[in-house]
């Protein structure tokens, strides 16, 4: 943005300032596009296993109690 700011005004698309500007910009980000290129499947590695691994954030899921031995259901009184 600095480098844009400081542009003349009639500095434009076609002209050589500002392909010159927008030249040196590109070479600046290729050693950052090689780096996400190389390394960038990590993250979704990363990400992949902190969704399967267990939070200590959450609770526990809770048990649910079997019902008592002998017993088949409620009783109903009539």
């Amino acid at each position: 943005m600095q480098t844009r700011d400081s542009l003349p005004l009639d500095a434009r698309p076609g002209t050589q300032v500002f392909d010159d500007a927008l030249a040196e910009h590109h070479a600046e980000c290729w050693s950052y596009l090689d780096d996400w290129a190389t390394h960038g499947h990590v993250l979704r590695d990363i990400n992949a296993a902190a969704r399967h691994a267990p939070s200590p954030l959450a609770p526990p899921p809770a048990a649910t109690p079997l019902p008592a031995a002998g017993r088949s259901g409620p009783v109903r009184r009539g």
